[in-house]
């Protein structure tokens, strides 16, 4: 056998088949929490081609360390593996990808250790990776600001004063994170439309997406206790995708003066899989630059944004096929993802190990590159048109929505699989 090499090693090939195009190849390697019908307990699995690796099952076998006092793979949650620390989960890593090595016997040559740990990702059941300790969702892409400000207040007013001084959010409800795949209820609230005598408590008429990256944070911090943006950047356990579904019509009538509330609460669908930031690290860039220079407890200095390519699938109810509306990317965030924590820190907030952040809706500066529906059809006033001759401007009933994300390199690709989420009628 070879000596080992860094789990990134574009040279690295698995005794497990993986497809060109498929987003797992052994450089990722994303952890999640799944079971099955032979196995109903929730456990931690690793994504390789096709297929889940059960590393509960390979820890029961003596084929990786113990991470802290209790099992951190026999778990319902990834949280107990994050809160080990950064040193334990580049390690947890690395013995994953030793062990899928073409080169390494232990499982290759196992036959009834590969029947228990190797699983169809068909024939597994996704569940929320994460015990989710808060929400907070940014609102951090330039051009996704501009857009919602100029429809809301005008092209001259645009950007609040603030805006390009501090990371904004707000922070949401935990308790309605749910896994990609999990229906999503049409949410009810207060609605005024312009011709409304008064407001109507009815269901939501502008039913929207959010294309975001989430963020893992990996640390626990003290009340009182600040990071660094480089310290924040280290606290980044990994990230997924995130559809942070938005209710435009109650969101409008309630964001004066406090901001996003029951317009934003009903659900958050994260992505089944986290890639960690330690398979990202190759495709880390500089962001936009900033103008005016942030303060200098959110100053950085070489590459925090990510180059992860985006795409949003409509697929309209009774459609067997979607289409593309939007394709973007994630390295254009002026906000990076380490000046959020920092800046999330900044007042002494703590932070939590499983604390779940929400990159803001990604968006480009061109109409097919935004990330929400209510700029792609200019807040309604512009349909867009379906292949079969519907059109859409909000979501109906019955429409399911896919995010994916990936990083395509020389011969395999990294990708976070996909986040997707189905409407659900209200009740």
């Amino acid at each position: 056998m070879d000596a080992p090499k860094h789990p990134n090693d574009p040279s690295l090939r698995s005794f497990v088949e993986v497809a060109p195009d498929s987003p797992f190849p052994i450089q990722n390697l994303p952890w999640g929490v799944f079971s099955t019908s032979s196995d109903s307990r929730p456990r931690v699995g690793v994504a390789i081609g096709d297929l889940v690796l059960d590393v509960a099952a390979l820890e029961d076998a003596g084929l990786m360390p113990r991470m802290s006092a209790k099992s951190a793979f026999r778990q319902p949650s990834l949280n107990t593996l994050i809160a080990a620390g950064g040193y334990s989960w580049s390690v947890a890593r690395r013995h994953v990808s030793q062990i899928l090595r073409h080169d390494d016997p232990r499982l290759r040559d196992d036959k009834a250790l590969r029947a228990r740990a190797l699983i169809p990702q068909s024939q597994a059941r996704m569940h929320l990776p994460i015990e989710v300790k808060g929400y907070t969702d940014f609102y951090s892409s330039r051009e996704h600001a501009t857009n919602v400000g100029t429809m809301f207040r005008g092209k001259d007013n645009a950007l609040n004063e603030n805006w390009l001084w501090m990371p904004i959010g707000y922070n949401g409800r935990a308790s309605t994170v749910i896994v990609s795949g999990e229906p999503v209820r049409r949410p009810k609230g207060q609605i005024k439309g312009p011709d409304f005598p008064a407001p109507v408590h009815a269901p939501s008429r502008r039913l929207d997406i959010e294309l975001e990256m989430g963020v893992i944070v990996g640390v626990d911090t003290k009340i009182g206790e600040t990071m660094s943006v480089e310290q924040a950047q280290g606290a980044i356990f990994g990230f997924s995708l995130l559809n942070d579904w938005s209710a435009r019509d109650i969101q409008q009538w309630e964001y004066v003066p406090l901001g996003p509330f029951q317009g934003k609460a009903f659900a958050t669908s994260p992505g089944a899989w986290v890639t960690t930031a330690e398979a990202l690290e190759p495709f880390r860039v500089e962001g936009p630059r900033q103008d005016p220079p942030p303060l200098d407890y959110l100053r950085q200095t070489g590459a925090h944004n990510y180059d992860i390519e985006l795409e949003v699938e409509l697929r309209p109810k009774g459609a067997t096929q979607g289409v593309i509306v939007s394709r973007t990317n994630f390295k254009g965030m002026y906000w990076s993802s380490a000046q959020q924590i920092a800046h999330h820190a900044s007042s002494g907030c703590a932070m939590r190990v499983g604390d779940l952040l929400g990159s803001g809706t990604i968006s480009g500066s061109e109409k097919g590159t935004f990330g929400s529906l209510l700029e792609l059809t200019w807040g309604g006033k512009e349909p867009l048109a379906l292949p079969d001759g519907r059109t859409r401007t909000f979501l109906e009933d019955g429409d399911v929505v896919i995010l994916r994300g990936w990083k395509q390199c020389e011969g395999y690709r990294i990708g976070l699989g996909e986040c997707a989420g189905e409407i659900a009628p209200a009740q």
